[in-house]
């Protein structure tokens, strides 16, 4: 999986600098080309002569070097690779990509890197655990850095704790599976569901739900990211788009059901992670509604069911719902499956703690229509996406 693929390998200083170079000499083993980019500090632990021998390309340490490339060195560098992997990946590498910094060579060049990019923190337990370190490490993941490890055990300061670089192999095996499953939707199209509708009361108010929008979200980047044409029905959240994504706003379960219905046709999976309101009020008043001390009664009407509607109509289509449920919540599931004539139904109590609407992480079970399941630990919703993602794809061939 890795022959042929070009991986930037960004060092920075820690005394784990020895496990990459063991992480060079594998990943040119695999078959991969790997450009390795040096802290100064780094090459206080180990000198670029040997990264130079074993990857058999340049090291790239100060900005101020002459250029080995025509380009803007580190532009033309990070324009170049497939995967840019951050290993030993310090606090203070950490925080500088959390914080957008670009005061060295390697901060530099991993701000301009478009490709995924991996991190593997290594730092002593009590810095691993602070609380900056922990946000820093939040706010990567949510712009979509993959944190690998750390692991845990005896650290060189003669502690014990996490913080630990992942093993070198362990590292490989990361980006083996990566591109195994980033290509594993190419040539597909997607369309995405996400955040929860809202039907007007009248101008000023409406009826809605809490989602935020993460988990849809978090599934557009992760198709995306398997190579697919992703379009993203959503509502209105405060969050960025994925790259590579086409946005269509919508406001109501009704514009859905008009957007999602129309495209069908032409899309090859369908995964409805938005929360859809069951009901609408049967009017919605062109003034505000006054308030007037007595009891308020509206009627509510049936939405139309876009994932039942699909299910009836689906021809080629790999269908996905999602079920946020508050009891019984595989049992219910496993009767919406059936009813709604999906192909994977992903079901989470939102009760639990992580797993409710407008969290970071989730905990959820997928629900096939052969009567297996598979339950997923409590992880981030970008995780769980790209679990998702793999089945789906796994399902596809």
């Amino acid at each position: 999986m890795l022959r042929g693929k070009r991986i930037l390998l960004g060092v920075s200083g820690g005394i784990a600098v020895y496990k990459a170079v063991d992480l060079v000499s594998r990943l040119k083993k695999a078959g991969a080309e790997v450009f390795v980019v040096m802290t100064k500090s780094a090459a206080e632990f180990v000198s670029p002569i040997t990264f130079r021998s074993l990857s058999h390309h340049p090291v790239y340490l100060n900005l101020f070097e002459e250029p080995r490339i025509w380009d803007v060195e580190h532009i033309g560098l990070a324009e170049n690779v497939d995967a840019a992997v951050v290993a030993p990946a310090t606090a203070n590498i950490i925080a500088k990509m959390a914080a957008g910094l670009a005061d060295d060579y390697l901060s530099t060049v991993l701000l301009a890197v478009t490709q995924p990019i991996f991190a593997a923190p290594a730092m002593n337990h009590k810095m691993y655990h602070h609380p900056a370190t922990q946000k820093n490490l939040e706010v990567l993941q949510k712009r979509g850095v993959r944190i690998i490890g750390p692991g845990s055990g005896f650290q060189a300061c003669g502690t014990s704790g996490d913080g630990r670089m992942s093993e070198p192999a362990e590292i490989v095996s990361e980006l083996e599976r990566f591109f195994v499953r980033s290509n594993g939707l190419a040539g597909k199209k997607v369309l995405v569901t996400a955040g929860g509708t809202k039907e007007p009361l009248d101008p000023v108010r409406y009826l809605g739900n809490h989602s935020s929008g993460k988990m849809g979200f978090a599934l557009a980047q992760a198709c995306a990211e398997a190579g697919a044409e992703v379009v993203l029905v959503h509502t209105q959240v405060e969050l960025p788009l994925p790259l590579g994504v086409r946005s269509v706003f919508v406001r109501t379960a009704g514009e859905m059901y008009e957007e999602v219905t129309g495209r069908f046709p032409e899309t090859d999976i369908v995964i409805k992670a938005a929360a859809v309101a069951d009901y609408r009020p049967l009017t919605c008043s062109e003034q505000k509604i006054k308030k007037s001390g007595s009891h308020l009664t509206l009627e509510l009407v049936p939405n139309p069911d876009i994932l039942a509607e699909l299910g009836r109509k689906k021809q080629h289509q790999f269908l996905v719902g999602f079920a946020a449920e508050t009891e019984n919540a595989v049992d219910n599931a496993f009767s919406k499956l059936q009813r709604k004539n999906a192909d994977l139904l992903v079901v989470n109590d939102v009760t639990k703690p992580g797993a409710g609407f407008g969290t970071e992480t989730n905990i959820v079970s997928l629900i096939f229509p052969d009567g297996s399941r598979e339950d997923l630990p409590r992880m981030s919703k970008l995780d769980i996406a790209r679990e998702i993602v793999r089945v789906i794809v796994s399902r596809q061939s």
